[in-house]
């Protein structure tokens, strides 16, 4: 075992019951901000989710928060992986990090779910709606998560963190970029009071299916999870399909959706609002343009990581980083309608 996986063992032997000695430990590929290891024991498996090395952004990378929010959803409807131990002393890995449980199950890097017969994928599809409806019904005072994040305008409040982060990581000057954080604050909507526990990454390759049948097991990438509006997560899903069907761009864009037995955008949003008890969503253009928006400037913390030197998988990130124009310009398409 190497020092890292000694130290790792002998904290977890402290801090996560029936945890013994690790056997393997090694890096999960894929992912840009938290790194993830597979933890293979005596007698069992687990993960270990652990901030990047180097100079973060302020609020970045917060395993904390996703340690909490998932031990506080454990007794709940929404299925997420059991969490063990939180350590927040750096001499132990070098940097904080969480233990959670290994769920064995399918997990789908394309929404256009190839690996599925046709005549499969409208209900997976359904069930992401279901458990994203599920997500914006939890109890946030109940799960003990009413403080999770500030009271207050949601939209607003990330808005001004998101343009800080970008601000703060920026390499280039981009003209879109700009134009859209104007056009976000000038065309903000008015609170309309609805507040929720928000996953702020919902998307299916964040998602763990059981191995023989369309049900969610564990949702993933709790990171940007915080207290705020339930359409920026909607918004996110439909953000993510009208990117490129490809590996990297992991949307829809181009596909016949009805011959591949995919839902249109439209369906999703209704199914959602029937299961929220919604009568529907007016200015969605607006939660589209913000989700652009934070995935731009996101993939631009990626990139300067990379040029920093302290990314996950350096060659990804600035392969992703390369995208933020893309995200900037496709945000100011949806602020157009």
């Amino acid at each position: 075992m190497g020092t890292d996986t000694v130290s790792i063992t002998e904290w977890a032997r402290s801090h996560v019951p029936g945890f013994t000695e690790t056997v393997d430990m090694s890096k999960i590929p894929g992912g840009q901000s938290n790194p993830t290891y597979r933890l293979e024991t005596r007698n069992g498996l687990y993960v270990l989710r652990s901030k990047p090395p180097g100079a973060l952004l302020k609020s970045a990378h917060a395993v904390d928060r996703e340690f909490r929010v998932q031990k506080a959803l454990a007794n709940t409807d929404v299925p997420v992986a059991g969490v063990h131990g939180l350590c927040e002393d750096a001499t132990v890995f070098g940097t904080d990090f969480y233990i959670m449980d290994h769920v064995d199950g399918r997990i789908f890097d394309r929404p256009s779910l190839p690996e599925l017969a046709v005549s499969e994928r409208a209900a997976f599809i359904d069930e992401m709606n279901r458990v994203l409806a599920k997500i914006h019904k939890v109890d946030i005072e109940s799960a003990g998560l009413g403080n999770f994040g500030p009271p207050g305008h949601y939209c607003k409040r990330q808005t001004d963190r998101w343009t800080k982060q970008y601000r703060a990581s920026q390499t280039d000057e981009l003209p879109d970029m700009d134009e859209l954080i104007s056009w976000l604050d000038s065309n903000m909507p008015a609170d309309d009071g609805l507040r929720g526990l928000v996953h702020g990454d919902y998307r299916m390759d964040n998602l763990i299916f059981a191995s023989d049948r369309p049900e969610i097991i564990a949702v993933l990438d709790w990171e940007l999870s915080t207290t705020g509006h339930p359409f920026a997560d909607l918004a996110s899903v439909i953000m993510q399909w009208s990117m490129p069907a490809t590996s990297d761009g992991r949307g829809l864009a181009g596909v016949n959706r009805a011959k591949t037995g995919l839902w249109s955008d439209q369906r999703f949003i209704d199914t959602y609002c029937m299961r929220m008890d919604l009568p529907g969503i007016g200015n969605f253009n607006f939660y589209l343009a913000f989700c652009f928006f934070r995935m731009a400037a996101i993939l631009q913390g990626v990139k300067k990581r990379a040029l920093d030197g302290n990314a996950s998988d350096p060659k990804r990130a600035l392969q992703l980083g390369a995208h933020v124009p893309d995200f900037a310009r496709a945000g100011l398409e949806a602020a157009g309608g």
